[in-house]
């Protein structure tokens, strides 16, 4: 099993380009099953997460062609031959649900195993349930695997969400473009990744307005035809790459950064003492003194702070002056790095939901374990400025979420190499 080697060597400088949006990509992808025509997404990220959707589809009788080295999918979905999400695919990704809603319009009728993905929380697929439910799919569970009819099709219906859920959201949203009539989404999850689906849809002759808002209406239409669509840019990873230069000090250009991507997470970064300014190519960070303050976070739905941040955010204040208190409110079980970072010498206090971290002047290198995909690289970004070798292992967590981690970070002066597993 391959691990990481980091050794804290100094500021950083340079610059470091963003893929495209891995949980955006997810949620694309599916939309293929919605039409007999092709979809091809640009700006696709290489991806573990990305290889697992492609077998996905492809077992579903899609057809997905990895071009231009893995940064562009053509798609086509004219010959499905199966309805049924098989567990041993599904349980490597929670996103894997996201064919529900498209295969219930399209044919029907599907078969979905419960989802897998990072141990971060229960995540339950109620909403999802709750909204196709709506729209008039019969829903049952049975031995692990939802089974789901629309034997009258599907028709709009309003949908008031308890909980602004991407993922229900952008199953109900791809489901309602083939409803008959119109669908309106109540408390509909306003993340970049939604908007850039409903962008997606509509260059596929869906028609949807209010994406971005908490109100989403969607009039359905009797098909969607194909389209070319590029993916946005990786707004976690975008928000991970800006944190180096603050963690190990120098300055770094993150090229396809946007600051409408990452405007909460941006205010964090200035209460702190970071400096973000907008340039032509991107987003350049560089801190704007020598200490790093204590500031309190509190995880939202966009445009609130990420809760995929969180764990990154930690690492920088594991050094700031005073004492910083997270707060999580989007998963539950999403601390699983701090007891990590205490062993690189970070003083963290958790008590349920909420973490307290008192900032101290270095960490020190030491071996460490991920936990999930958002913990692992924290740790990686926290031996960036510890004294000596910190070594990450389970770092498959990693390869999930982050194209060519050593890579981009070796390109601004970073000291980190990857160890080849037995």
């Amino acid at each position: 099993m391959d691990s990481i080697l980091v050794t804290g060597n100094g500021p950083l400088s340079g610059q470091i380009p963003i893929a495209g949006a891995k949980n955006a990509c997810l949620a694309l992808m599916p939309a293929t099953l919605l039409s007999e025509e092709p979809l091809t997404l640009t700006n696709a990220p290489r991806l573990s997460d990305i290889r697992t959707m492609t077998a996905l589809l492809q077992s579903l009788g899609a057809e997905v062609t990895s071009l231009q080295n893995g940064q562009v999918l053509a798609m086509s979905s004219h010959d499905l031959n199966n309805h049924v999400a098989d567990y041993d695919i599904v349980r490597k990704m929670r996103a894997s649900n996201l064919v529900l809603g498209p295969m219930l319009a399209r044919l029907g009728h599907a078969v979905v195993s419960l989802p897998g993905g990072c141990a971060i929380g229960a995540r339950p697929m109620d909403l999802h349930i709750h909204g196709l439910e709506a729209l008039g799919a019969e829903i049952e569970l049975r031995d692990g695997y939802l089974h789901a009819k629309a034997p009258r099709g599907l028709k709009g219906a309003v949908v008031d969400f308890s909980f602004a859920s991407v993922g229900a959201t952008e199953n109900v949203l791809m489901a309602a473009t083939l409803a008959k009539g119109t669908t309106v989404l109540n408390n509909a999850a306003r993340e970049p990744e939604i908007v850039d689906l409903a962008s997606c849809l509509r260059k596929m002759g869906a028609r949807i307005e209010g994406d971005g808002t908490s109100v989403i209406t969607i009039e359905g239409v009797d098909r969607l035809h194909g389209a070319t669509h590029p993916v946005v840019a990786d707004r976690i990873e975008l928000g991970t790459y800006m944190l180096a230069p603050a963690i190990a000090g120098g300055e770094v250009e993150c090229l396809g950064g946007r600051l409408e991507l990452v405007g909460s997470f941006v205010e964090k970064l200035d209460e702190a003492g970071i400096s973000v300014t907008e340039t032509e190519h991107g987003l350049k960070v560089r801190r704007r003194g020598d200490v790093i303050r204590a500031v309190d976070v509190t995880t939202e739905p966009f445009p609130g702070f990420p809760t995929d941040l969180q764990a990154q955010m930690m690492a920088l204040l594991c050094t700031a002056e005073g004492t910083s208190v997270l707060e999580e409110r989007i998963f539950e079980n999403r601390f699983m790095h701090a007891p990590e970072l205490m062993r690189m010498g970070a003083q963290i206090e958790v008590q349920g939901g909420t973490a307290r971290v008192n900032g101290v002047e270095q960490l020190k290198g030491a071996p460490v374990m991920a936990t999930d995909l958002r913990a692992s690289v924290s740790l990686i970004l926290a031996g960036l400025a510890a004294e000596g070798e910190t070594v990450v292992s389970r770092v498959y967590h990693l390869d999930r979420g982050y194209e060519h981690v050593e890579t981009k970070l070796q390109a601004v002066g970073a000291k980190i190499e990857r160890i080849q597993g037995a």
